[in-house]
């Protein structure tokens, strides 16, 4: 088994997984740590090292909140540790390899953890690369800075700093793209044959990175789980940037409640004090974000993609069922035609004849999945440049005694098929949907086409690219995956022309 590798930097060595085929580097570095002079700055080069550097133990998380210590299902999910090491320098990833030798050439899949920019980590539970790389996959999950180390602008890093102001986090992945296409075939990889991935804010985040033209040659497909956030019935969504200007002025007055006039005297107050004056911040304030600074980000990524200016990629984007519905709140039917008339205009009367769109008493009217409509409207306008978009929707039953439904997140455990480590009943059915739902995974990553074999051998049902010509929705259900195609209705069509600003 391939158990050392030669990066750049120096020798690393691994560790057998729980199955020995696989080798898992922990914890080997990609960036110089973010500290000092290197807070609030694009990550540099990482130092070299002498002998062979033991990658055994994830590295610290990024500075955030402590994992584990509220009640909510994430908590309960799998930020269970609140002994688990943190640190300002994190600037780490880690990597499973099937490989025996580094010349195999195989291809590449590089991950990006959610938690809304603000929480998350790769070592949490279910980013066990191990089950994706017994498929014949070099899996790699990578570490960036988030919240205010991640994501703050101020004045004077864009007067000091003009090729790299803010987006720390997002130049973070950036630069753990960079050092997959350097060193990765020391790992038997092949830098020509990388996919990325996310799921939720890490979903926007390759959103951020397919909208940038730089990373052209770095990946060749995508992954957006739950990333595309958007509303039909309001303006914007997570994924739109913040302006620089504003995101400045929310930097200078942070900076302000730190009790110092510069950003070289921020840099030097210590990692908990500032994140603690963050949280007291954004008790008031919003968070930071991605920022438009227009040298990473030169506008919304959607707007980005859907006019071709980015990089050209397969996508394979789609939501759990229950997630993030979008819908009219309105306690009246008078309130609610008020709202619709002003949000659609001359096509509001339209919109009030769809049985959809109906008046309801629950005070939330035409009730649909933003997240569904944006992919579904981005892959119909793709495809008639000749690009294509597969869609999904996770609608399986999730056992457990708090019911939770198809909450925000839980297909995670089914992409990784990491079922195991999960505290929840699942049962067979769960287990064979997350080994089909895995196999579509390593297939489009091999290839950009989610179809093919099973790891059983046996034909995957088939899963059409999206489009008004086959509007193919691939549901992933109690009973296995199910393709099918999307009834056309007058509702959804209004919706998506409002999503792409018609």
């Amino acid at each position: 088994m391939l158990r050392t590798a030669k990066t750049e930097n120096g020798w690393v060595r691994g560790i057998e997984a729980a199955d020995p085929r696989i080798t898992a580097f922990k914890g080997i570095p990609f960036a110089a740590p973010p500290v000092g002079e290197n807070r609030w700055r694009a990550p540099q080069p990482a130092e070299n090292w002498e002998g062979v550097r033991d990658c055994f133990r994830f590295a610290p998380i990024s500075m955030q909140d402590t994992p584990g210590l509220g009640t909510d299902i994430y908590c309960r999910e799998w930020h269970v540790d609140p002994e688990i090491a943190m640190g300002e320098d994190c600037l780490y990833l880690n990597v499973w390899t099937p490989a025996k030798s580094a010349d195999e050439k195989l291809p590449v899949y590089v991950w990006f953890f959610g938690g809304g920019l603000q929480w998350g980590y790769p070592a949490e539970m279910e980013f066990d690369g191990e089950r994706i790389a017994r498929r014949g996959i070099v899996v790699v999950t990578v570490n960036y800075r988030l919240n205010v180390f991640g994501f703050m602008a101020h004045p004077e890093l864009t007067k000091d700093q003009p090729d790299a102001p803010t987006n720390f986090g997002s130049l973070d992945q950036q630069a753990g793209l960079r050092w997959v296409n350097r060193n990765i075939s020391a790992f038997g990889g092949n830098p020509d044959e990388v996919t990325i991935g996310g799921q939720s804010a890490g979903g926007g985040s390759v959103m951020s990175q397919l909208a940038c033209k730089e990373n052209k040659g770095l990946f060749k497909r995508a992954i957006v789980m739950s990333g595309m956030i958007k509303s039909p019935y309001m303006p914007g969504g997570i994924g739109t940037p913040n302006t620089l200007e504003r995101a400045e002025n929310a930097g200078s007055e942070f900076i302000k409640t730190l009790g110092v006039n510069s950003i070289s005297e921020a840099r030097n107050i210590d990692a908990k004090t500032v994140l603690q004056k963050y949280n007291e911040y954004v008790s008031t304030h919003p968070r930071f974000f991605t920022v438009q600074d227009n040298v990473f980000s030169t506008g919304e990524p959607f707007k980005q993609i859907l006019a071709g200016n980015c990089v050209d990629a397969v996508i394979m984007a789609g939501n759990t069922e229950d997630e993030f519905p979008s819908f009219i709140a309105a306690n009246s039917e008078e309130e609610y035609r008020s709202a619709v008339e002003k949000i659609f205009g001359d096509r509001a009367g339209e919109l009030l004849n769809q049985p959809e769109a109906k008046f309801s008493q629950s005070g939330r009217s035409a009730v649909t999945s933003g997240i569904e409509q944006t992919c579904k409207a981005l892959f119909n306008e793709i495809s008639k440049q000749g690009r294509r978009g597969y869609y999904y929707r996770f609608e399986t039953d999730i056992p457990g005694w708090d019911d939770p439904g198809t909450f925000h997140s839980v297909d995670l455990w089914f992409w990784f098929e990491t079922l195991a480590k999960c505290w929840r009943p699942f049962t067979g059915r769960h287990y064979d949907l997350a080994r089909q739902m895995s196999d579509y995974l390593c297939n489009f990553v091999k290839t950009g086409d989610p179809n093919g074999k099973d790891i059983c051998g046996f034909t995957l049902p088939t899963w059409t690219p999206f489009s008004d010509a086959t509007p193919t929705e691939m549901r992933f259900t109690s009973d296995g995956a199910k393709p099918e195609e999307e009834r056309k209705t007058v509702f959804n069509s209004i919706l998506r022309d409002k999503i792409l600003g018609r």
